[in-house]
């Protein structure tokens, strides 16, 4: 499985490649400390992450045994709420924003494990790399710095980045990933 991941990886890294214009990013990198990840299940819907590798854009492959807990999202219930919350973690952290993510959980209400894949492109890098107004003082430049990971019974994840102020952009579009 870890093989397997490091090959995924390598290729990602091999095709990796941005051309730089006056309107695209001319990094990959970070201009803030860190960003911050979180899982959260729907209410009444318990789930466990167990263990979490991510790859970031400057290629260091980050291994997570220890994480932050998994917390209920009480205002989903019966589908997800688009306004979840990011939270700051302080074992949840990565410098550049992910290339891709493999990480195990546990859907206690299945009785099932589950293993998922996610990648990310460049649209997810742009959005975490360009700095916005902050909607409370348009003097301060923030970026998008927070993604939550919801996950549902039968497997199902979803994908957001928080919006300070705004309501969330979901990354999985208009469906679940179901694995």
């Amino acid at each position: 499985m870890t093989r397997n991941f490091r090959l995924l990886l390598l290729g990602g890294l091999l095709g990796l490649s941005v051309t730089a214009t006056s309107k695209e990013l001319t990094s990959l990198l970070a201009p803030y400390d860190e960003w911050y990840f979180n899982f959260l299940y729907p209410n009444a819907l318990p789930a466990d992450v167990t263990y979490v590798e991510l790859l970031d854009t400057d290629g260091i492959l980050y291994r997570y045994r220890m994480l932050g807990s998994t917390n209920a999202s009480s205002a989903s219930v019966g589908k997800w709420n688009e306004e979840v919350m990011g939270i700051h973690s302080d074992f949840n952290k990565a410098k550049n924003p992910p290339q891709a993510m493999h990480f195990c959980w546990d859907s206690i209400i299945d009785k099932k494990v589950y293993e998922t894949w996610i990648t990310f492109g460049y649209p997810v890098w742009e959005m975490m790399l360009t700095p916005y107004p902050s909607p409370w003082d348009a003097s301060i430049q923030e970026y998008h710095r927070y993604l939550v990971i919801g996950l549902a019974p039968e497997g199902r994840v979803r994908v957001w980045l928080v919006n300070n102020g705004k309501p969330n952009t979901r990354l999985t579009e208009d469906k679940d990933i179901v694995v």
